[in-house]
């Protein structure tokens, strides 16, 4: 027969020990008494795997989430700070006077890979704060009949038979403004080699998305300055692009020179980095302070070496960051950088939960974790600042398959795709955006007449050209016309290619667009392209300042600035031929 455990901080008297033996029903061999100086005062009843604690310890962990709580409701509910101690005093006083009141806690009765499981504890809530022993905290993910399964977000160790408390708390992380320029864990810590950060807001991971009647329409361009994305794919504030394809084909890219485009527009810019390796994100932290982009970014990191909770937790937190910057008014960019580790991440959590395991092995709820984060991104009404957040989550492909499990699940969550294929980009062309796979179900919305009226020409030209571009292959007799369209497709192709790093303005792209679309490159060499029309925008814009200033305010061209940038064309055309 198992033996009821009695710990106290000093020996008990004989008187006592009668009382605890009739109150339980036990003889005195049927009871192990254990003296624990840990435990300040207060006595300790451990019956196998029920535990009343009623010691001087919970007492002062009782007397923690109290003070946590006050202080939570003297921010959201007024009241003031200097009311807090009376209240505090107000509650040693019951506590006292209620000494009998048991408090039930929990015992881990295992703890592997970062997921505890916890017997007892029946006062837990899902996704609730867990305090294991005296500093490790834990998530509550599994509420069963017999036993509650969380996941460490610490790396103290824990191990068989701690003791669980229930904190009555969601995590929360830091946001504000002293985040900006920093890199940061999951848990809001800094990374980087700075000082400690000293927020005074935080907030919870995990919110509610803005409903249907708090959303405006996306119709603000977020410009990339990348001129095959913002032509034929565009983004707007608000707006969730799927940026998807296989291993090194330069999504990473596509969203860091999105981040250096926001330097100068009044964008709050959040990379959240999930299972990446520490030194690439390294990389990417220099080269955007290297280009004046950091001082508006904010890098949350979870490196490969990372346990899956912390994984799992990464684009959590930075969605609250972002959030906290939408409610105030703000317009905020951030990358999911990507959503396939952090599926694995829920993955590996949820098989070692001894979850019921789906397709692929995936949880049944693999769809619902990805929706709730993405739903977060939004453009909110006039009403409740008018801010923004707009998300570009990354998904790996394999071998080019976009009909995969979670391919699939993120493309009908979010509103287009930009896809990346591995075939262009080994031919040479950057970004290698694949036209016909590629879509936006909003950002058309968001651009100017002119860029819009342009793109749509020069879609058009690169989808003909890829088509015959198939036939051609088979080394079959081409008549003239298919010949001058194969001819100037490759040089459009040319001109939509981009080194890195090098965003463009918006105003040159439809300069750009105006010139490809108006076949000014017809009798340019493929191989001096980029050339042409570098120095094109330079003329145009040297010689038309005006002209220019009115296409950056309208977004459009009159009849009488139509016409002036036609002749400049042509001018322009006959002197660089």
């Amino acid at each position: 027969m198992q033996k009821v455990i009695i710990k106290s901080s000093v020996e008990l008297t004989r008187e006592q020990k009668l009382k605890l033996e009739t109150g339980l029903n036990k003889v005195a061999s049927d009871i192990d008494y254990i003296i624990d100086e840990e435990l300040i005062g207060g006595i300790a009843i451990i019956d196998g795997d029920k535990t009343l604690d009623a010691t001087a310890l919970q007492d002062l962990v009782d007397m923690k989430r109290l003070t946590d709580k006050l202080v939570y409701e003297s921010m959201s509910k007024g009241i003031a700070i200097k009311d807090i101690p009376n209240l505090l005093k107000e509650r040693a006083k019951d506590i006292i006077d209620n000494k009998l009141d048991f408090k039930i806690c929990g015992k881990v009765i295992s703890a592997a890979d970062g997921v505890v499981h916890i017997d007892g504890l029946n006062n837990c809530c899902y996704g609730e704060l867990l305090l294991i022993g005296n500093d490790a905290f834990a998530l509550a993910m599994n509420l069963t009949k017999d036993s509650i399964g969380a996941i460490l977000l610490s790396s103290s160790s824990v191990g068989y038979g701690d003791t669980a408390y229930a904190t009555g708390r969601i995590i929360e992380v830091p946001v504000g403004d002293t985040l900006l320029g920093r890199v940061v864990d999951p848990l809001g810590n800094a990374l980087d080699a700075r000082p400690a950060i000293r927020a005074t807001q935080s907030r919870r991971i995990e919110f509610p998305a803005p409903g249907i009647v708090d959303r405006a329409k996306v119709k603000q361009s977020l410009s990339t300055g990348i001129l095959a994305i913002d032509a034929m794919i565009p983004i707007g504030k608000g707006q969730r692009e799927l940026i998807i394809g296989d291993r090194q084909t330069g999504k990473t890219s596509i969203a860091i020179d999105t981040i250096i485009n926001q330097r100068d527009k009044d964008v709050i810019c959040i990379y959240v980095a999930i299972g990446q390796r520490a030194a690439a994100v390294s990389k990417i932290a220099r080269t955007l302070e290297e280009r004046d982009a950091l001082k508006h970014t904010i890098i949350v990191l979870s490196t490969a070496s990372d346990a899956a909770p912390l994984q799992y937790i990464a684009p959590y937190t930075g969605a609250a960051i972002a959030e906290h910057f939408m409610y105030a008014g703000k317009d905020v960019l951030i990358v999911y950088d990507d959503l396939s580790k952090h599926a694995v991440a829920y993955r590996t959590i949820s098989l070692l939960l001894k979850r019921p395991a789906g397709r692929e092995a995936y949880p049944g709820d693999i769809f619902y974790i990805h929706s709730k984060l993405l739903e977060r991104a939004a453009k909110l009404s006039p009403e409740l600042g008018g801010g923004s957040t707009t998300a570009l989550p990354i998904i790996e492909t394999q071998a080019g398959d976009i009909s995969a499990y979670i391919p699939t699940n993120v493309i009908s969550i979010t509103d287009g795709q930009i896809y990346l294929e591995g075939e262009l980009f080994k031919a040479g062309q950057r970004p290698a955006v694949n036209v016909g796979l590629s879509v936006s179900r909003v950002g058309g919305a968001a651009q100017t007449k002119l860029m819009r009226l342009l793109s749509a020409q020069m879609r058009l030209e690169i989808a003909h050209y890829r088509e015959l571009s198939v036939f051609a292959q088979f080394g079959s007799s081409l008549d003239d016309t298919t010949k001058e369209i194969l001819v100037y497709g490759a040089k459009i192709v040319e001109a939509i290619k981009q080194p890195e790093y090098s965003p463009l303005g918006e105003l040159q792209e439809e300069i750009y667009l105006y010139a490809i679309v108006n076949k000014a490159l017809k009798n340019v060499t493929v191989n001096r392209v980029r050339e042409f029309l570098e120095a094109y925008y330079k003329y145009v814009v040297a010689q038309a300042p005006e002209m220019c200033s009115e296409i950056e305010r309208d977004g459009a061209l009159n009849d009488v600035n139509e016409q002036l940038l036609k002749k400049l064309t042509s001018d322009f055309v006959s002197a660089f031929k």
